[in-house]
């Protein structure tokens, strides 16, 4: 996982939205395409460009694919961002 991907995947809103449905748990591409008023072919795409950047991967069961967060990718990202909260600015 690299920051550039990670930031490219969360600068669209619709993966964004992606990842706090997946919040509640794991979930198909076809129930996350139920959130949204798209094809089946965009939910694919999208789901795709958050595993590459490390922020969900899938897990195989029967015949459906599930999606989850990645959890520490996540908490990576909100580290480094947090050390921007609270700072002193250098006067």
């Amino acid at each position: 996982m690299g920051f550039p991907e990670t930031f490219k995947a969360l600068s669209d809103p619709i993966r964004r939205e992606i990842l706090v449905l997946l919040r509640q748990g794991r979930m198909s591409a076809g129930e996350i395409g139920q959130h949204f008023d798209m094809t089946g072919a965009t939910i694919s795409y999208h789901l795709s460009q958050l595993k590459k950047a490390g922020l969900i991967f899938e897990t195989k069961y029967k015949n459906y694919i599930y999606y989850e967060i990645n959890v520490s990718v996540v908490e990576e990202i909100m580290l480094w961002l947090s050390q921007f909260n609270g700072g002193k600015k250098n006067e």
